[in-house]
């Protein structure tokens, strides 16, 4: 690269880093970055009587198919708190990084059965490059083909036929999510791998499976325990998938070697989901999802307050923003997977990603 291009590109990161600086410099003028104290501990003090009255009424139910509507409940409760995990993680409950840590091992571990290392490291990595192979570990090939950048053959025979239907088989799948992720959250607490506060996660997962488990299998017959179990985590797993999946799923994959800056990075990549405060409660405020992917640490109910002057912001600079309803992105979930899934199995380049491939 010559001197005068690389003064150039320079200049041109200069002013893009200048453009994201003036956005958020009016959005912290504008108060929108402040702790929201009262809502965070309504939300927590609301979510731990639903969640104590409902294991009430699992003990008075007893033995009874009736405890299946129980699991469903407690599926979505627990839901609901791994989105104030989330916020916690995210530090937009505390001022203090210290209180947001123990605010997420409480609530991540001790009352959903999680590991708050496992998803912070994870999570971190994706809101650092969101959709970029080799960066983002929510893209990364396995049971399901999120692009084809790192296939070294096409997948053919019984792998090959699954592969090329993924996108009808996505969700079913998300069926076993649940399961997923406590069985990562395990191997990560229990494994060789740094883990910040491994004692305590230790402590708190083992105290809330172990005594979830115990509960259920004490009370209900083993059959039904079974049933249970499966009812609460499948539905978990679905209902976890069926809110992230619309964020990025479908949005354009970006190369290994893209350079792009900060600003154009999160919004081009990210999706937001239309609807009021009922879409808002069912997914944790994660439909403005390119609002928390600029500013992360922004408390959650003021994402919503934020997205008019963002939306100004990236049509005055020609910042093209992604904006859509629930269904219609289920539907672009599914298709986006299927056609990858297609590339997948036949010997050509999938085309997803030459629109941001840098030029060398």
């Amino acid at each position: 690269m010559t001197a005068v291009s690389s003064e150039a590109a320079g200049s041109v990161r200069e002013r893009q880093v200048s453009t994201f600086t003036a956005l958020a410099r009016t959005v912290q003028e504008s108060g929108l970055m402040r702790r929201r104290y009262g809502y965070y501990w309504t939300t927590f003090a609301v979510l731990t009587a639903l969640i104590a009255a409902t294991f009430a009424a699992f003990v008075m139910i007893g033995p009874s198919w009736w405890q299946l509507v129980v699991a469903a409940v407690l599926a979505v409760l627990f839901g609901q708190v791994m989105f104030l995990g989330h916020d916690a993680a995210h530090r937009q409950i505390f001022e203090s990084g210290r209180w947001n840590d123990w605010a997420s091992l409480v609530i991540a571990n001790l009352y959903a059965g999680m590991s708050y290392g496992w998803w912070q490291h994870k999570h971190s990595r994706h809101h650092a490059k969101p959709n970029q192979v080799g960066a983002d570990p929510d893209i990364k090939t396995g049971a399901l083909v999120f692009h084809t950048e790192d296939l070294k053959e096409p997948r053919s025979g019984l792998v090959g036929w699954f592969t090329a239907r993924q996108g009808w088989l996505f969700f079913p799948l998300l069926l076993l999510e649940g399961l997923n992720l406590h069985i990562s959250g395990i191997k990560t607490i229990f494994g060789r791998g740094p883990v910040k506060r491994r004692p305590v996660e230790i402590a708190f997962v083992t105290l809330r499976l172990g005594g979830y488990l115990a509960l259920v299998f004490w009370l209900l017959p083993v059959g039904m325990a079974f049933a249970f179990l499966g009812v609460q985590l499948g539905l978990f797993g679905l209902y976890m998938g069926a809110v992230f999946a619309p964020n990025h799923k479908g949005m354009p994959i970006v190369p290994p070697d893209s350079r792009i800056d900060f600003l154009r990075r999160q919004v081009l990549m990210s999706r937001n989901v239309r609807g009021g405060r009922a879409t808002d409660l069912f997914m944790g405020g994660l439909n403005y999802q390119v609002e928390h992917h600029l500013f992360p640490s922004m408390p959650r109910p003021n994402l919503r307050k934020v997205q008019p002057a963002v939306k100004a912001f990236c049509a005055e600079h020609g910042i093209s923003y992604t904006e859509t309803g629930l269904l219609r992105s289920y539907r672009i979930v599914v298709e986006h997977l299927n056609r990858v899934g297609l590339a997948a199995r036949d010997p050509f380049q999938c085309p997803l990603t030459a629109e941001y491939r840098s030029a060398r």
